[in-house]
């Protein structure tokens, strides 16, 4: 395997206080967005048209003008937030999205606002006839279908849902993988991940679409398959190395991980960035939150995945420990007492799951 770092000896718990910090800064910085956003009477997220509601117009050109024409054409029309989208398989066909107005839509305003936008192309098609066969006609609105407010509240519910679904089960698998408290460790951090993408998108107010949630997904799973090499790293050095502390353990397993992670990490941060360079309007929300999520998912396995589970593991080491000291100092009456009794149920589950010992930081 190429390794691009050879001799890495870097402490990376022991900057695991102001990494988590920063974290948890990060992460209220977007909390206290939403927020006074909130309170201000305005929305804490930017919703697009698929979960706010609005209307989407189709439309058909002889000769389609540019989207950035289009989009000038709209704002000229005080259609403010319009969405251009081509159509993969038809290119003389786009797609206007206009966000909801208000409590209600109103697909006839909306479609006078695209067709006095798009009258600066040329005329309309006459209703009865076909673009093709009106000789002095520029365009054609072929289609005008209206996303309300319910339905578009159905989708955010069932996102959520499915971001969740998705947690829930990174969560069993790894359980069942390695041990709950690596589990939850790597749910935390994807959690981490997922917070602050969505902290940036409230910060900036950039469009939340279905899109946008398609890249939370990936975002999921491309952190937790970094996050399981470093187990995967780990276990295998407690296996190897059962006198060393967990501490060390996990620092070298991170440095020996390293050129895996700049490697395969910077590959997908570099394709990221084209997207989010070249890709345009159309995919400007989806690049971003790939953009936002490469970086910090790959922070988050080094900076707190590692940590959290460091610490938990370290915490339960205590916990069984003490229950041992427990077990083993006589009594009074040299009867073993009932805390003795759950002391060795105790030590016996912790053993069971042939865990080596934490040792101290």
């Amino acid at each position: 395997m190429l390794q691009m770092f050879k001799t890495v000896n870097v402490d990376w718990l022991k900057h695991r206080a102001w990494l988590i910090g920063l974290s948890v800064a990060l992460m209220l910085a977007g909390l206290g967005s939403a927020i006074v956003r909130q309170a201000t009477g305005h929305q804490p997220f930017n919703l697009g048209v698929d979960f706010k509601g609005g209307t989407v117009i189709t439309v058909k050109f002889k000769q389609r003008p540019t989207d950035d024409a289009i989009r000038t054409a709209l704002t000229s029309q005080s259609v403010r937030d319009a969405i251009v989208q081509p159509v993969t398989d038809k290119n003389d066909t786009v797609l206007i999205k206009l966000p909801l107005e208000g409590e209600t839509s109103s697909v006839d305003a909306g479609r006078d606002q695209v067709r006095k936008a798009l009258n600066n192309f040329g005329t309309e098609a006459q209703p009865n006839f076909e673009l093709e066969a009106d000789p002095s006609a520029a365009y054609k609105i072929v289609g005008t279908d209206a996303v309300g407010a319910v339905a578009g509240a159905q989708l955010r519910n069932k996102a959520i849902a499915v971001t969740l679904a998705a947690l829930v089960g990174i969560l069993v698998y790894i359980a069942m993988r390695f041990e709950w408290t690596y589990g939850a460790a790597a749910v935390i951090a994807v959690f981490h991940d997922v917070l602050i993408t969505l902290g940036f998108f409230s910060a900036f107010q950039w469009e939340v679409s279905l899109t946008v949630i398609a890249a939370l997904l990936t975002l999921v799973g491309f952190s937790v398959n970094d996050t399981i090499v470093v187990f995967d790293r780990i276990r295998e050095n407690r296996k190897l190395n059962r006198r060393d502390s967990l501490y060390k353990i996990t620092n070298d397993s991170i440095n020996q991980t390293l050129s895996r992670t700049v490697i395969a990490n910077g590959l997908v941060f570099l394709s990221v960035l084209a997207l989010v360079l070249f890709g345009g309007d159309v995919l400007r929300a989806f690049s971003l939150a790939l953009f936002i999520g490469v970086i910090f998912g790959t922070y988050s396995s080094i900076a707190v995945a590692s940590p959290i589970m460091v610490w938990w593991e370290q915490r339960i080491d205590a916990a069984n420990r003490a229950a041992t000291l427990a077990y083993n100092r006589p009594t009074k009456s040299g009867v073993q007492s009932a805390v003795k009794t759950s002391a060795r149920g105790a030590v016996a589950s912790h053993a069971a799951k042939g865990s080596p010992g934490a040792g101290r930081a």
